[in-house]
Formats: C-alpha cells, structure tokens, sequence
C-alpha cells in the first residue's frame, strides 16, 4: 500500500509518521519544507510541494492509494485562514482525484451543523466536505479537545490551571465537551487502513462528557491544586485569548479561534460509524495523568518549533516571539564543509569548555548549584563526540543528527523551559550555520528573566556562533 501523510510537521501528524512507518507500506511525506521534515524522520520519502500551489501537488499523489490530510493553516495567520485551507483542500483533492488516489483519511472537529458553529469548526467541517466533494471517498474523523502533551488544548488548560489559583472565567467553561486521548486518536487514524468500507463522519470521543471547567478542576485535583472559578459574563473570546497568551505558550491568534469554539458543544451525537473499529477510548483522567508525566519527564513528543524555518541570510541576527517561545537566532556562513562545521560544533562544553565567554557559562553554572539546581558539572562523555541522552554541562543532548542538527535542552534552574540548537547546511562551497535559543518562559517571571539577562545573552550568543564559525575555518 502507498500511504501519503499531509501535515506530517504538525502536532498529529508527527506522531502518526512512526506508527504508519512500522506497517507493511511505502510512506511518502509532503511538506513546504521538505529539508527539515526529512532530517526529522532519516529514511523516509519526503517531497516538496506547497497544496496552495495546485501545480506542486502531482508529484506528491502520484501512485498513492490512501493518504492523510493533516494540514491546518492556522499557524500562517487568524486572518484567512478558512480561505486557505479551503483553497488547500481544493487543490488536494483535485490533484488527488485525478491521480487516482483511492481514499483520503481527514480529521477534523466535532460539532452539531445545525447549530451555529464558530469560524473555526466550520471550516472544519467545509474542508471535509471540500475534500469529498471530486469523487475520491473520504473517512472523516471528528473530535473535540484532544488531550496529549504537546497540543494546543492541553497547554492552555495546563497553563491556566497550573498558574491561576482564582481564575476569572467565562460563559465557554459551561459548555460540555467530549475530549479525547492523543494515542485513541492515532489509534482511530492507524484502524482507517484496514476499515476502507467506513466512509463519511466518524464522530469520536472518550466516555466522559465534561464542561471545561470540569475539565479544569481535574487537572487541578490530579495535581493535588485547589483552585476557585468565578464565571463572569463578559469575557469574549478576544479577552480570553489575550488571556491565554499571557500565561501559557499558545499565542492568541491561535487561541482566539479554538476558544471561539468552545461556544458551541462538542459531543458525539452518532456513535454508530466508530464502533467499526473496535476501540474502546480511554477515560479523561488517564489521558490526563499521561499527557502531565510526559510533560514534566520532558518527553513531549513533538516540540513546537519542530517546524521553524531556519532565515537565510547572512549573519542575520534576529528576535522573536513566536507561538509563545522567545527565539534568538544567529546566521553565519563558513568556508568549510557540513562534516568540519558539526565537527566544531559537537566540541562544545565539558573540560574545553564553551567557545565564548567560558567564565560567565562558568558563573552560571555556579549560581545553578547554590540555587539548587545541576549547576556546571563540567563534564561530558566523550570530548568529541555526543550521543542523544549525554549529559553537557547543564544541558542535556535532546536530539543529534550528524552533520546537520544538535539540540541541547537546559537542565538549569530557569523560570521557563530552555533548549540550545545548532543546524548545519550546505552553501555553495562551504556551508550554513544557524545557531538558534529557544525559551518558552513561565508567566511574568520568565519574562523578566529573558529580558533582564538578555544583554549578556545576546553577547554570549552573538561571540559563539562567531567563535564556532572560525574554529571550523581552521582560523582557531
């Protein structure tokens, strides 16, 4: 079978890849990035296309049987989103039909059309039926809230309960809601493949119907927090996602339209097409538990910069805030091979010490261990070479891909979550080294951190790149 996942950089897609690739099945990715998605998953077929370019798309449906329709363009911007993934799944399934393509699997949200359902979950429901409507047969899930760590709507609930001991809320925390568990829905997605005969909605849920407020509250008693609600009724969904921004990493232009959602009840009105894939979907309280270890073990699947494109100029040095993490990103140029510049790069720490400013890594890590915390432990276990897992100082090895990627997750006491990575690319004769810090800061006190230290930030990260940049010339 010729499996084809569209949206494989996104939060469900990213987990889907591994499951599908362990089938019997020829994978193929598709994604306007195709370099990054294929050093994220080494050995699987990748192409480039862009499904707002119709005449990119051949390629990619080319031979397939089933494929994936996984794409979302909220992330580019609120403002048209709806018209672009309605565009996107017209192009789609145009190029889809006329390849040949004999079934295209969509997930999307739950929702009564006979209500009236917010911007977002329409669009929803407008691309499903965008997809269906050139003559290749579509399965479409429809879930609510899906409940794994990582996702839009478990950070919001997360942050709001985690750092809100009196929280504010709306009308929306009202509203029932029928969530479900992120490995019941890959369950459902991975089932569609040997289920060709179920066609149309598939509506799915956990057993619990809660409101999200309820929602909240046993987040908090699983946390052992005590927390008091006091609704009020003027909250707008543009007030709550200001809201939102503030204290979580989920920025408001996508949080404004999932919270305008949460309006409008979402359960499972017709259970009968699901039941033809045997699953029995776990409850809310342990999809929960398991979304919160494996946010505090650090073992969340798919990061949100997973799908960040590197900028491309030289020595560009920029700043920004994007889907709630603070990122500081340094280019530089080098005349010297992929294999030279990694070289240099994976030498970084231990008894060498870092490129720039050792002294200051030196305090830092000091002032680490008076605070508690892992502190500078000089060390590492090799002095060349580093393995995923390897402790680096006060970082921890997240992720390596030689010669092209090292991610480095901080491991010191900091209000917030922190990682350190490195890309290396060809260009031209020589190659391409980006050096990017990413900070997703805890409420106002993160935020104070970052910009208060951000001067002696900025200087450590502006002399190391520069530094590594010449080490790999041969210059040092």
């Amino acid at each position: 079978m010729h499996i084809l996942i569209v949206g494989a950089s996104g939060y469900i897609g990213g987990r889907l890849v591994p499951l599908i690739a362990r089938r019997e099945a020829d994978l193929t990715l598709v994604s306007r990035d195709a370099g990054s998605l294929a050093d994220r998953f080494p050995g699987l077929r990748v192409l480039k296309a862009d499904l707002l370019d119709a005449g990119s798309l051949a390629p990619a449906v080319e031979g397939i049987d089933v494929a994936y329709y996984l794409a979302h363009s909220m992330s580019g911007g609120e403002a048209g989103f709806a018209e672009r993934d309605l565009r996107a799944a017209r192009a789609f399934a145009s190029a889809a039909a006329a390849a040949g393509v004999r079934r295209i699997i969509y997930l999307g949200g739950l929702g009564d059309d006979t209500k009236d359902l917010s911007h977002h979950l329409s669009s929803r429901h407008e691309v499903g039926a965008e997809l269906a409507r050139h003559g290749v047969p579509v399965t479409e899930f429809r879930a609510a809230v899906v409940i794994g760590s990582g996702s839009a709507s478990f950070e919001i609930l997360r942050h709001l309960t985690e750092r809100l001991p009196v929280m504010i809320t709306p009308r929306w925390v009202a509203t029932r809601c029928q969530p479900i568990g992120i490995r019941d829905v890959l369950s459902y997605l991975v089932a569609a493949l040997d289920h060709p005969e179920v066609k149309g909605v598939v509506e799915i849920g956990g057993p619990d119907i809660l409101s999200y407020g309820q929602m909240m509250i046993r987040y908090a008693h699983l946390r052992g927090l005590r927390r008091l609600m006091i609704p009020v009724p003027v909250l707008t969904p543009r007030l709550s996602s200001y809201w939102v921004n503030l204290v979580s990493p989920v920025p408001a232009n996508i949080a404004r339209p999932l919270i305008e959602g949460l309006r409008n009840e979402v359960v499972v009105r017709d259970p009968g097409p699901a039941r033809a894939f045997g699953i029995t979907p776990g409850r809310y309280d342990d999809a929960l538990a398991l979304a919160m270890d494996r946010s505090a073990g650090s073992e969340v699947e798919s990061t949100w910069f997973d799908a960040l494109r590197a900028h491309d100029r030289q020595g560009l040095a920029t700043v920004e805030s994007r889907e709630g993490m603070i990122i500081d990103r340094r280019v530089r140029r080098v005349a010297a091979t992929p294999e030279q510049v990694f070289a240099a790069v994976e030498r970084v720490g231990g008894a060498a010490g870092w490129p720039y400013a050792n002294f200051l890594w030196r305090a830092r890590g000091l002032l680490d261990r008076m605070a508690g915390g892992v502190g500078m432990r000089l060390g590492r276990r090799d002095p060349s070479r580093l393995r995923v897992g390897d402790a680096l100082d006060f970082w921890r090895v997240e992720k390596i891909s030689r010669p092209s990627l090292l991610r480095l997750r901080a491991e010191m006491k900091v209000p917030g979550k922190a990682w350190l990575q490195f890309e290396v690319s060809p260009d031209g004769a020589g190659s391409r080294l980006t050096q990017t810090a990413f900070f997703e800061p805890k409420g106002v006190p993160g935020l104070a951190y970052w910009y208060l230290l951000y001067p002696a930030h900025a200087a450590i990260f502006r002399g190391m790149v520069r530094v590594l940049a010449k080490r790999a010339a041969g210059g040092e």
